[in-house]
């Protein structure tokens, strides 16, 4: 006898019928960067599509992720001024904490998360408070809970911690609760990898380290059982989403991941994932829409809850005309 799987893939009907993952707007967030002054519009060069925004025209953007149906936004912010302790970042009138009170009085309904790190903020571009030339943990600690209680009393809806120290969702979570933020929901960047692809995004958030790099608190690309690791001890703090970071070279974490944790899960379809496709599809060498929703379904496929990615907005107006 033989098996006919073909049956099962004869037509489009058969196909749409059976599909074990769908990819819809309901599974998107969309990354939108903020900066200082006004009537700014200005795409991003290393990054096609995507733009610095300022807050005056916050409405622009947020009309047509509304309109197409996306339910989340994440925002990263660029400030005017930096220091060495990036003490901007949990200013309460900061360029991240203005723009949610933005978003706020746009949309009733979008769900606003702000990403919590200092990179953008510290003259040296690490993430977090030095001591010499190294990343000190804890005392990085107290500053990503200063930031955290800023944007929840700003009306963020959740927190992405983005930095990798150890013990930031514990910290976090107990700065929000004592400061009456119990609603407020953290997005751990759990398993956020020492990656080549996050270039293009340097340049969007001018967050490049101006020495050295992040190997001492990003992950090592070799590591699988580490990222497990981080992950459980993540969701034990406090965690309420879980995050891998990059998503396409770490299908297989994400895979790992969905058969040992009960909260979601998140892929971050970075900035570097974005550009190549972007980049040989301007050299007709591919299909941009057609390999851009084969990648993030391959997310879901993986076991991702949801996706952060920079062709959210495409990736809608694609799936509406199929």
């Amino acid at each position: 006898m033989i098996n006919r799987g073909r049956r099962l893939r004869a037509n489009t009907a058969i196909r749409d019928l059976v599909r074990e993952n769908a990819l819809t707007s309901k599974d998107l967030i969309f990354p939108i960067f903020v900066v200082e002054g006004e009537n700014i519009k200005e795409e991003i060069s290393s990054m096609k599509g995507n733009f610095h925004w300022s807050i005056d025209r916050l409405d622009e953007i947020i009309k047509e992720v509304v309109d197409l149906g996306i339910r989340g936004i994440i925002l990263f912010g660029l400030p005017e001024a930096k220091d060495e302790c990036g003490t901007e970042s949990y200013n309460d009138d900061g360029i991240v904490q203005k723009a949610i009170r933005k978003v706020r009085e746009i949309s009733s309904d979008l769900y606003i998360i702000a990403d919590v790190c200092m990179c953008q903020y510290t003259s040296h571009g690490h993430c977090g408070i030095l001591k010499g030339n190294e990343v000190d943990n804890d005392s990085t600690l107290e500053v990503l809970g200063k930031i955290s209680v800023s944007y929840a009393k700003a009306g963020a809806h959740m927190v992405a911690p983005s930095d990798m120290m150890d013990g930031r969702i514990g910290y976090i979570r107990e700065t929000l609760d004592k400061n009456n933020y119990k609603d407020v929901a953290i997005m751990s960047y759990a398993a956020k990898y020492s990656s080549a692809f996050y270039g293009p995004f340097r340049e969007a958030a001018h967050s490049a380290p101006q020495f050295g790099d992040r190997k001492t608190y990003q992950m090592d690309a070799g590591n699988s059982n580490e990222a497990l690791k981080e992950i459980k001890w993540d969701i034990e703090e406090g965690a309420d989403i879980i995050m891998v970071k990059p998503a396409m070279s770490y299908l297989d974490i994400i895979a790992r991941a969905k058969e040992i944790v009960d909260v979601p899960i998140c892929a971050y379809n970075v900035s570097g994932e974005f550009a190549m496709v972007k980049s040989a599809a301007s050299l007709g060498l591919i299909d941009e829409k057609a390999v851009a929703l084969e990648m993030l379904l391959s997310m879901k496929r993986a076991g991702a809850d949801i996706i952060i990615t920079y062709f959210a907005l495409d990736a809608v107006r694609w799936l509406r005309e199929e």
